[in-house]
Formats: structure tokens, sequence, C-alpha cells
């Protein structure tokens, strides 16, 4: 908790009780003002701006309820705590919904009860002021484009790309998925002279093997079973702006030395054409694995590999840049706040705590999905960790030990126990239990499939 001295305003039309309260309030180490009724109580407010209002309900002219009101309307977070010596259940609960922070009865003797309180109003103002900061640093010094970052490699990556936009050279991209390697060729495209110009991207893995070369090189009619018509590939489609190839080691081998060439000559034929086709276009590629291990792996070729890699960009995994996690989960909430008309003001301590220390196999795509998860399932104003997914949650390690039986367990039923335990461990989080057994995340779940595990 911080340790500057917060003001309170008590309310009060006895001056008995605001002189007890202003004596325990300062032994607690607050600065105390005071008002006798509701004309005093705004005067005070709007020349000494307190962080948390003590009133009582019944006083002269203008009830407690009735300031609660008009003080909410003003400033609708500044904690109210109402008291009063005729209570009642009904008025309690008006109260809490006019938005009063709690509703004590005179005489107020569980003094620990009000200094919890107090001390929670405490925290939840320092976490407002924290949350606005964070709000403010995002825009003053955390965005650069499309991105949200202000780390040390965010900021590294940030020269590169200014560096390399307006050089018109094919630029790879590498990182682990989830990183922002197409944001990286979007920012390159629109920092460059061809903004303005198409921008069209090609994700090689996601494309079926029979319909990849018609996506890229295009087709004329009747150059296949079901092609009825001329269709203009991705060269053609891009022509004048960026084309961004992502995943480039999962193209299909036989299709890569036909990239090279295309590549090398500036031109394109259509699959079943006669005519080469000329076109201007800046290619930018991406891949989540590492190119070189690819090249030896058979899955790219290396002399594609070093004609696309003229400049390389690097992306640190989220892992790498712990510190911008806050800034990007500010960021989301603000988006999401927008889509689901939701008013979460940020992420409570605890929260933030364990996004922190949570290693994000699934990088900042797996974030942004965490937090639009919480602003919906977040039942007030703030994120806390009950509305955040269990494997986040499961800060204590397991120590759950396998044990195999040497000459009765086959290799394949040990390899299902502990892929079973693996994901238990991780709360059924598939990249999660990826990275912790060190395998693709596409590993999991070809062994899922192959075990009939139910996921």
């Amino acid at each position: 908790m911080t340790t500057r001295k917060r003001k309170i305003l008590i309310v009060d039309d006895d001056p008995a009780m605001r002189e007890s309260f202003d004596v325990l309030l300062q032994s607690w180490g607050f600065e105390v003002l005071q008002a006798a009724d509701a004309r005093e109580a705004r005067e005070m407010v709007d020349r000494a701006d307190p962080d948390i209002i003590i009133s009582d309900v019944v006083m002269p002219e203008v009830s407690g309820l009735e300031l609660l009101r008009e003080l909410k309307a003003g400033n609708p977070q500044r904690p109210v705590l109402l008291i009063t010596a005729r209570g009642s259940i009904d008025m309690a609960v008006e109260a809490i919904k006019q938005g009063a922070r709690d509703f004590l009865t005179k005489p107020v003797t569980d003094f620990q009860k009000l200094k919890s309180l107090l001390e929670d109003a405490e925290r939840e103002i320092e976490l407002r002021r924290k949350t606005k900061r964070l709000a403010n640093r995002v825009e003053s010094e955390g965005q650069f484009g499309d991105f949200v970052g202000a780390s040390k490699p965010m900021r590294e990556v940030f020269s590169l790309i200014e560096m390399v936009a307006n050089r018109d050279v094919p630029v790879i991209i590498t990182g682990e998925s989830g990183t922002g390697k197409e944001l990286v060729a979007h920012a390159i495209h629109e920092m460059s002279p061809r903004r303005g110009k198409p921008f069209v991207a090609v994700n090689a893995a996601a494309i079926p093997e029979t319909l990849i070369e018609s996506e890229v090189f295009g087709h004329e009619r009747g150059a296949f079973t079901g092609a009825v018509g001329t269709r203009a590939g991705c060269f053609e489609q891009a022509h004048g702006g960026t084309l961004f190839l992502d995943e480039i080691a999962e193209m299909p081998m036989i299709l890569q030395p036909k990239l090279l060439r295309v590549l090398a000559e500036g031109k394109v034929r259509r699959l079943g054409g006669n005519q080469e086709i000329a076109f201007d276009v800046r290619v930018v590629v991406a891949t989540n694995r590492d190119p070189i291990q690819a090249i030896k792996d058979g899955r790219l070729r290396e002399d594609l590999y070093y004609r696309l890699n003229v400049f390389s960009i690097p992306m640190p995994a989220l892992r790498e840049r712990e510190d911008d996690v806050p800034l990007l989960a500010q960021s989301f909430i603000a988006e999401f706040n927008r889509k689901h008309h939701t008013e979460i003001e940020g992420i409570s301590e605890d929260a933030a705590e364990l996004l922190k220390a949570y290693p994000w196999p699934g990088n900042v795509r797996e974030l942004r999905n965490i937090i639009e998860r919480a602003v919906v399932l977040a039942k007030s104003d703030w994120i806390d960790s009950t509305v955040l997914p269990p494997y986040i949650r499961s800060t204590v390690p397991s120590t759950e030990k396998l044990v195999i039986d040497v000459g009765t367990t086959t290799m394949a039923d040990a390899e299902r126990e502990l892929l079973i335990r693996t994901l238990e461990h991780a709360g059924g989080n598939k990249a999660e239990a990826a990275r912790q057994l060190g395998v693709d995340v596409k590993t999991i779940y070809n062994k899922l499939k192959a075990y009939n595990i139910e996921p």
C-alpha cells in the first residue's frame, strides 16, 4: 500500500461524532476533513477533493443518500461509506444500489472492520491510479503502429522496422506463433512508399497442398478440374504493394523452386497459361521455425532462404518481454470494452502477478484471448484471479512423479500416461503441455488422436 496520506471527509451534523472520527482516523494515519451538512460537504469536495467520504444518512435538509447520489454523479469512483443510527436492511440495500461502498450502523464499535474497509478502499484507489498511469503509458510510449510494448526487445524490433521500411528489399520475420509476425509485415508496408497499395497475406500452412499453387501463382480457365474461370495469383493481386508469405517453411518443397524463379525474374505464369505476367511486389515472409534447422530438416530450400534473407527481423517471445504484459493487457481491455460494451477498468494486483509469471507458450495471441475471456467473465470493474484460466492460477508446481514398471510397461503406455498427466498439470492447455514436454503443439494433437484421448 502507498505511504501517501489519504484525505477522508467526515460528513455528520453531530460535532461529537465528527471529532471522535477525527481522532480515530488520524491515529491510523489519515488526513481528516469535516463537514456538518451536505452543503459544506459539496464545498469541501470541490476545494479539497477528498479520497474517501464517510457520511451520516440522517441529516437536515439533504440526506446522506441524496448526497451519495450527488457525489457519485460527480465522481463515480470515489469510495463513500454511509453510517446511521436508524439503519434497516432496505436502507442498506438502497445505499449499495446507489453506489455506497458499505453501510455501517451507529455507534461504530467494530473498528477493525472500519479499518479494513478503508484499507480496501485505499488499495482500489492506488490500483486505479496505477491503471491510469498504465493507460497513459500505452498512449505515450507503448504504441508503435498496431504494436504495444515498451521493453528493450520490442524497441529493437521497432528500430529494425523503421530501418528497413523504406528500403525495398525482401524481409524474413522469425519467431514463435502468436508473437505478431504479420503485424510486423503490416507495419513495414504502412511505413514504406508502397502504403496505399495492396497488402496481400497468404498462409502457406493454412492452404491445402492441392490448392496452394493456384493460390500463389493463379490459374487459367480449364487449367484443372474445377477451374471454371481465370484467377489471379497473389503476386498479381499484390502488384505495386506488399506480399506477405506466412509460414514459408510449410510450403511444399515441390513449389519452392518455382517460387525462387518467380522471385528472381519478377514474372509469374498462371497454371495452364502461356503468358508471363510482370509484377512489382515487395516480398515479406515469416516462419515460426528456425530457418537453418528447417533447411537441415528438408523443409526449406537453402537457395530460397538466402534469396529471401536480405533483412531479418527476429520477434521475441512474450516470456522474453514480461514487462510488456501489463501494457498489452490494458490495451486489450480497452479493445474488448469497446467490443463487448463493458467498463472494465483494469487488472487486480494478484491477477497481474499471475499474468507476469506465466510463460505464455501462445505468446501475445494467447494473452489477447485470455483477456477477452476475462472481460466477459468479470463480475466487477476489475479482472481478478478468479476469472483467469485454472492453468494460470495454478502457481504451485506439481511434484507428482510418473512411476513406470520396467518390464511390464510398453513405450506407448508410458507415453500415453505422461501425456495425460502433463495435460492435467497444464489445466488442459495443449500449448502449455507442449511447452512442458518440449514438443510442438501439433505433436500433442497427433498424440491425442493416436492414443484416442479425449481433449
